[in-house]
C-alpha cells in the first residue's frame, strides 16, 4: 500500500512538474474601440453597425486605431521566439531566380525575370544572339519596392509599348507610353485607368476602360458605370473618346475591349456582375465603325478566341455549363447561327491559340489535360504533361512555330518547357535551381462527402512519412466562389510550412469552377452554406484520418476565401485552433456598397434585393455572426490599409466584434499592412514579413514554443 502511494505521489510530482513548465501566454491588452449608435432597417429587421465609424478610411480616428491595433499585433508578434527563424528561411529559400515564359515583340524576345530576393519581376529583352538588357525595372519607380508594374502591351510591330504601374497596391492604376527602341516616354502620363488591360489599334491610339473618379475616397467609394476609352496618342487623356459605356442604356461594372490580332475588330465585353456578358464588336477597317451586336444578354460568360478573317471562333458557357468552342460568320454573328466547333466534354473547358492551334486545357478533378486542335475541330493530339499537376500559356501568336508553357504542382516548383506546336515535342526551357528537394514530399489526392452527400476532391501534401497521428501541424486553405478555380502550384511559402512537418489541404469546394458552371452556381446567393459545409467537413475528414486535430488544425483563405474562413469560424469555433482571413469580404450587408462591390452579386447576392436573401446573408455574414461568450480560435486578421478591391473596413470590423466578444483565452489580432493593397503586385520584403508572422502564429498558438523542423533551421544556418 505504502508503494502505491509513493507512486502516486510521484506521479503528482510529475504532473505538477509539467504544469510549471507551461508558458505564460502573451499578454494582449486590446485598444478599446468605440461603439456608435448607427442602426440599419432590413425589411423591418434593426441591424445595429457600431462600428460604421472605420469605414472612413481618411479619417484621422481611424488613422489613429489602426496605429493601436498594429502596435498591440506586432508587440505580440515580436515576442514568438521563431518568427525571426522563419523570416530568415523564407528568405533563403525565396532566393533563387524565377524566370517568365519568354515572348515576341518586334526585333526583341521579352521575358520577366527576378533574380531572389527583388521586391518586383524585372523586364528583360535581347536580340536574336544579342546581349540581354534591361527593359523596365519596376523596382525603380519608388524606394519601398510598392509601385508595381500591372500591365505592359505593345503595338503589333513591337515599335512602342504601354503599361501600368498601381502605387501601393490600388486597383487604380497610370499608363504610360514609351518608345520601344529607345525606352524614351513619348507622351503625359494616363491616369485613372481601373479595371483594365491595354489594347492597341496599329500604332496611333489604344483603348482602355476606367471609372469616373468617385467623389470622397477613392479607396472606398462606389464605382458602377465602367466606360471604355480610346486614346489617340499625341492629344491629352481629357479628349479621349468614349466608345462604349457612356450612356444610362449602356451602363455595365465591368467593360473592356481588346483589338483582334489581324487588327480588324475590336469586341467589346459588358457585364453587369463578375459572371455573364454581353459581347459586341466593331469593324475597324470602316471609317466610322457601327457597334454590332454579337450576344445582348449575360446568360453566359463567352468571348472571342480569335478570328480568321470574317469567321469568328467563340469560347462560351451558353448551353454548355463546362464550355466549348463555336464558330460564326462576323456579318451574322448572333447566337442562332454559333455552330459547334469543340463540342463541350464532361471536363470543364479553358482555351487558347498559338502557331495555327487551339489548344484547350480541360481540368480532370482539378489536374491539367491539354489537347491540341487545327482551325477545322480535327484533334491533333493529346499533349503528354511532364506530370501529374497544372499546366499553363499554351498559346502565342499566329506566326509562332514554338512557344512556352509551364508546369508545376503542389510540391514541384514551376518550370518552363519550350513547345514544338507542328510536332508536339517539347523540351525543358528553365528550371529553378531551388533549395527544396520535390522528391521528399508526396501529393495525395482524396474525395469526401460534404453535409448533403455531395463529393469533393481535396489535395493534401506533406513530407513523405509523415505519421497520421493527428499530431501534425496543417493549413486548410480554400476559396469556392466567383468560377475561381484551385489548381495545384508551388508555393514558397507552402514549401516552408511543409518543411517544418506541416501538412497543407486545398479542397476543390462549390463556388468554384473545377466542374463548371454548375459547380460555381451549386455555391452562390442561397446556396452559399454549401461552401461553407464543404469546407467544414473538409476539416472534418482532415481529423478523422488522422491528419491533425482540432488543435493542430489552421484555416486559411483570402478575399472570398477570407469570408469563407470568417463564416466557418463563427459557426464552427471548436473546430480549428488558428483562424487566418485574409483581406476578406466579412460584412456581407454592405459589401456592395463599396468600390466595385456590387458586381460581386453573381455570387453573393444583396441584403437589398428580397426579404429571403436579407435573411439568408445576415445568416452567415461573419461580422454579424460573433457572438458574445464565445471561444473562437486564435485569429489573426490580415489586410490592407489601401486595399480598394475588399475595403479594410470589411477586417477592421471583424477585429473589433472579436475583440470584445472573445470568450476564450486565445488572441484575437489584426495586422494590417501600410501602402499595400489586395495584394497584387506586394513587393517580395512585404511578402516574407507578412509570412513569417502568419505561420509564425500558427505555430505558436499550436503550442510550439519551437519550431517543429529545428534540423531545417540548421542547415541553412549551417
Amino acid at each position: 500500500m505504502k508503494n502505491i502511494s509513493l507512486l502516486a505521489a510521484l506521479v503528482l510530482f510529475a504532473a505538477c512538474q509539467e504544469e510549471t513548465k507551461k508558458r505564460d501566454p502573451i499578454t494582449v491588452n486590446y485598444p478599446s474601440t468605440k461603439k456608435v449608435d448607427t442602426v440599419d432597417n432590413y425589411f423591418g429587421t434593426e441591424v445595429p453597425d457600431p462600428y460604421r465609424w472605420l469605414e472612413d478610411d481618411r479619417s484621422e480616428e481611424t488613422e489613429a486605431w489602426v496605429k493601436k491595433q498594429n502596435s498591440v499585433t506586432f508587440g505580440y508578434l515580436e515576442k514568438i521566439p521563431f518568427r525571426e527563424d522563419l523570416k530568415n528561411r523564407l528568405e533563403k529559400l525565396w532566393n533563387y531566380e524565377k524566370v517568365g515564359s519568354p515572348f515576341k515583340e518586334g526585333d526583341y524576345t521579352y521575358y520577366y525575370k527576378n533574380n531572389g530576393l527583388q521586391n518586383q519581376y524585372v523586364v528583360y529583352r535581347k536580340k536574336d544572339g544579342g546581349e540581354e538588357e534591361v527593359f523596365l525595372d519596376p523596382n525603380t519607380f519608388s524606394e519601398d519596392g510598392t509601385t508595381s508594374l500591372m500591365g505592359l502591351s505593345f503595338t503589333k510591330d513591337g515599335s512602342k509599348a504601354a503599361y501600368l504601374i498601381s502605387e501601393g497596391g490600388s486597383d487604380w492604376r497610370k499608363g504610360i507610353v514609351i518608345d520601344a527602341e529607345s525606352k524614351e516616354i513619348v507622351e503625359d502620363t494616363l491616369v485613372d485607368i481601373k479595371f483594365s488591360g491595354i489594347s492597341w489599334k496599329g500604332n496611333d491610339g489604344f483603348f482602355y476602360s476606367s471609372y469616373d473618379k468617385p467623389e470622397g475616397s477613392e479607396l472606398s467609394a462606389k464605382t458602377d458605370q465602367h466606360k471604355l476609352y480610346y486614346h489617340k496618342l499625341g492629344t491629352p487623356q481629357s479628349e479621349d473618346k468614349i466608345i462604349f459605356g457612356g450612356t444610362p442604356e449602356e451602363k455595365h461594372r465591368y467593360v473592356g475591349g481588346s483589338v483582334s490580332e489581324d487588327q480588324k475588330y475590336l469586341f467589346i465585353s459588358a457585364s453587369v456582375s463578375t459572371s455573364g456578358n454581353k459581347l459586341f464588336m466593331m469593324d475597324l477597317s470602316k471609317e466610322n465603325p457601327e457597334l454590332v451586336t454579337i450576344l445582348d444578354d449575360t446568360d453566359s460568360d463567352t468571348y472571342v478566341i480569335d478570328n480568321d478573317g470574317a469567321t469568328l471562333y467563340l469560347v462560351t458557357n451558353r448551353e454548355a455549363p463546362n464550355k466549348k468552342v463555336v464558330v460564326v460568320d462576323a456579318a451574322n454573328p448572333t447566337p442562332e447561327n454559333w455552330e459547334d466547333l469543340i463540342p463541350e466534354t464532361e471536363n470543364v473547358l479553358t482555351a487558347g491559340t498559338g502557331g495555327g492551334y487551339f489548344f484547350t486545357e480541360y481540368m480532370v478533378d482539378a489536374i491539367s489535360k491539354v489537347l491540341q486542335y487545327d482551325y477545322d475541330g480535327k484533334l491533333i493530339r493529346e499533349v503528354e504533361l511532364p506530370g501529374v499537376g497544372s499546366a499553363g500559356g499554351f498559346g502565342g501568336k499566329k506566326e509562332d512555330k514554338e512557344f512556352y508553357f509551364s508546369f508545376t504542382n503542389y510540391n514541384t516548383p514551376g518550370s518552363l518547357y519550350k513547345y514544338n506546336v507542328e510536332t508536339g515535342e517539347y523540351e525543358q526551357y528553365w528550371k529553378p535551381q531551388i533549395d527544396f528537394n520535390p522528391d521528399d514530399y508526396e501529393s495525395k489526392q482524396v474525395f469526401y462527402n460534404s453535409k448533403d452527400g455531395t463529393k469533393v476532391p481535396m489535395i493534401i501534401t506533406y513530407k513523405k512519412g509523415t505519421e497520421l497521428d493527428g499530431k501534425n501541424p496543417t493549413i486548410l486553405y480554400g476559396y469556392g466562389g466567383f468560377n475561381i478555380s484551385l489548381t495545384p502550384s508551388f508555393s514558397i511559402v507552402n514549401a516552408v510550412w511543409m518543411e517544418q512537418g506541416g501538412v497543407y489541404a486545398v479542397p476543390n469546394l462549390r463556388g468554384g469552377g473545377e466542374y463548371g458552371k454548375k459547380w460555381h452556381d451549386a455555391g452562390t446567393k442561397l446556396n452559399k452554406q454549401n461552401v461553407f459545409d464543404d469546407f467544414i467537413a473538409a476539416a472534418e475528414y482532415l481529423i478523422d484520418n488522422k491528419y491533425t486535430s482540432k488543435e493542430y488544425l489552421a484555416i486559411r483563405g483570402g478575399s472570398n476565401g477570407g469570408l469563407l474562413v470568417g463564416a466557418t469560424m463563427t459557426q464552427r469555433p471548436d473546430l480549428m485552433q488558428v483562424a487566418l482571413p485574409a483581406v476578406g469580404v466579412l460584412d456581407m450587408l454592405r459589401y456592395h456598397t463599396f468600390t466595385a462591390g456590387a458586381g460581386w452579386a453573381y455570387d453573393y447576392g444583396t441584403s437589398e434585393d428580397n426579404e429571403e436573401m436579407f435573411d439568408y446573408i445576415k445568416g452567415y455574414s461573419p461580422v454579424h455572426n460573433v457572438k458574445a461568450g464565445t471561444e473562437y480560435p486564435a485569429t489573426l486578421v490580415t489586410t490592407g490599409d489601401h486595399d480598394d478591391r475588399v475595403v479594410p473596413a470589411h477586417s477592421f470590423k471583424f477585429a473589433a466584434e472579436l475583440q470584445e466578444k472573445q470568450a476564450g483565452n486565445q488572441p484575437t489580432l489584426i495586422r494590417i499592412e501600410t501602402n499595400a493593397g489586395h495584394g497584387a503586385g506586394t513587393p517580395v520584403s512585404k511578402t516574407i514579413e507578412q509570412y513569417a508572422d502568419i505561420f509564425g502564429f500558427t505555430f505558436y498558438n499550436m503550442g510550439y514554443d519551437e519550431l517543429p523542423n529545428q534540423s531545417v533551421l540548421k542547415e541553412f544556418k549551417d
